[in-house]
């Protein structure tokens, strides 16, 4: 048997003898043959580890062959990415003014563009010039009052002259305060026909709804001035009221007895804020009121909340009353004339890793006071005013790094340090949860923490021995008021809301005409017992 080189050198003239003595010197000289050369190759290729692990052997040449190997392998795989570039078609030629007149032929232009469209044709000698354009006799339109928007520049928008314009709106801020028209009401307009051309078409009649209580109405009798018409809407404002058991929810079963959602909501923030929700029992009953109109037309509005209150075994166990004092509305214990107990709330979610008291100071080596509370929080995290108050510094301080300090009444104060930053501002009023600023590691300080004081008359406080009581101030008349709406709001039927509105007694017009009063006396008489 021969292999590939000595089959060539056979075609090309070798003997088989000269090969032997090839093979034979080869031999002696201790070289391999073709052949051995060939299967060692292919041996020691096989052998080869073409995919080495690069996490082993790193700088070795074993890596360096694995480096190798996956250089080319990403360069050939990017080599073979497709491309996604655009794939051109052919343009469409744009037609030509024919085409667009042949086109136009066969659409229906609206009036307001001209309704310039169909096949033009010549005029015959029948057809006569015009000597101008007829209008349409009134326009009626419908427009509306945006949000920041003008009742003036809703009459010129429409297309209102100026005359009528400053007429209809001295009519309108006589009948009501213009301030009062909610964003979104519809004012529906008819403008009649105009002298010329270059005239404002003048305002026929005009018409909306003023308040929830109130509809305007502006028309022009036989070519006069404008006069206006107020319309009273009776508007029913009885409370809406919802009881009923708690069961397994109750926010699904103030829902399914048909208590508004924003009202269960708030209800539920607001008994939340004096028990926790899971100390309601599935046979507690709950009563809620809020603040309900509907009018005659069939509208209605739904407001606040009013009152919140739990039962438990017939008796009241939580009462809220939503009171207004100054500029804003509170809500108030009906059982200790708007008293409200609490802690202060925590000024950060984390808990606390170092106590009021003497401790070794981690930075500075030695014991000495440690006058607050350390509580541990991520880096960034919001820090949240322990209760209402007004803050007295925001700043710089020492070992507190960035501190603020709030004040809050009767020579009580907190402090906040540590901060990565400060978002309060001296002199601002915040509420109890505002974020005055975010954790972080300034001053003296060896991680993340927000460090938290409490003094009472400038004196430093274990912050945990303290409970906040907050007294309404009503008193004599206040107080009598408070009183007496409660007791309204409570004396309100439960569901007295969604009852039929009674229908106010109309007087009966008598018939103008001949054939309506034949036709009203025929009814009267079939009407009579026989």
């Amino acid at each position: 048997m021969f292999g590939k080189k000595d089959s060539a050198l056979v075609m090309a003239g070798v003997g088989s003898e000269e090969l032997f003595v090839e093979r034979e010197a080869m031999s002696a000289a201790g070289l391999p043959s073709a052949d051995a050369q060939v299967a060692q190759w292919r041996d020691r290729l096989s052998k080869m580890d073409w995919v080495p692990d690069l996490g082993e052997d790193i700088g070795s040449p074993r890596w360096f062959r694995g480096l190798a190997t996956l250089t080319l392998m990403t360069i050939g795989t990017l080599s073979l990415l497709p491309d996604f570039g655009p794939i051109y078609g052919a343009q469409p030629a744009m037609p030509t003014s024919t085409q667009m007149e042949e086109a136009r032929a066969q659409m229906i232009t609206p009036l307001a563009y001209g309704s310039d469209t169909g096949r033009r044709m010549a005029a015959t000698d029948a057809v006569r010039a015009l000597a101008a354009s007829p209008e349409r006799p009134r326009i009626e339109l419908t427009a509306t009052l945006g949000r920041g928007d003008s009742f003036a520049r809703v009459l010129q928008r429409a297309g209102v002259g100026s005359d009528d314009a400053s007429r209809a709106l001295a009519l309108v801020s006589g009948a009501t305060d213009l301030s009062q028209i909610e964003p979104g009401t519809p004012i529906s307009i008819v403008l009649g026909r105009r002298s010329s051309n270059n005239a404002a078409r003048p305002l026929e009649s005009l018409e909306f709804r003023a308040r929830f209580d109130l509809s305007l109405s502006l028309a022009r009798a036989e070519g006069g001035p404008l006069r206006i018409e107020r319309q009273a809407i009776a508007v029913d404002t009885t409370p809406l009221r919802v009881r009923g058991t708690v069961g397994p929810s109750l926010y699904r079963s103030a829902r399914a007895a048909g208590a508004p959602a924003e009202a269960v909501q708030e209800f539920l923030k607001v008994i939340s804020g004096r028990t926790a929700l899971s100390n309601i029992g599935a046979s507690d009953e709950y009563d809620l009121v809020v603040d309900f109109k509907r009018a005659a037309t069939g509208e209605t509005r739904v407001g606040d909340l009013l009152y919140a209150g739990i039962e438990r075994g017939g008796k009241p166990r939580i009462q809220m009353l939503r009171w207004k004092v100054g500029n804003s509305s509170q809500w108030f214990e009906a059982s200790g004339v708007g008293e409200s107990r609490g802690q202060l709330s925590r000024p950060v979610n984390g808990p606390v890793s170092s106590g009021f008291g003497m401790r070794r100071h981690p930075i500075l080596g030695y014991k000495r006071m440690h006058a607050g509370l350390d509580f541990k929080a991520p880096h960034g995290a919001p820090i949240f005013a322990a209760t209402d108050g007004m803050v007295a510094y925001a700043g710089r301080k020492g070992g507190y790094g960035n501190f603020v300090q709030l004040n809050h009444g009767g020579g009580i104060a907190t402090g906040y340090g540590h901060m990565s930053r400060i978002v309060a501002r001296p002199g601002q009023r915040v509420r109890q949860g505002q974020i005055i600023g975010y954790v972080g590691s300034t001053g003296l300080s060896t991680g993340p923490h927000l460090h938290y004081e409490l003094y009472r008359n400038g004196r430093a406080i274990n912050p945990l021995s303290i409970t906040f009581t907050q007294r309404a101030q009503l008193s004599g008349t206040d107080l009598a008021r408070f009183r007496r709406e409660l007791a309204r709001l409570k004396a309100v039927r439960p569901g007295a809301a969604l009852a039929p509105m009674p229908v106010a007694a109309r007087a009966v017009e008598e018939p103008k005409r001949e054939i309506d009063r034949i036709s009203a006396a025929k009814i009267k008489v079939g009407n009579k017992p026989l």
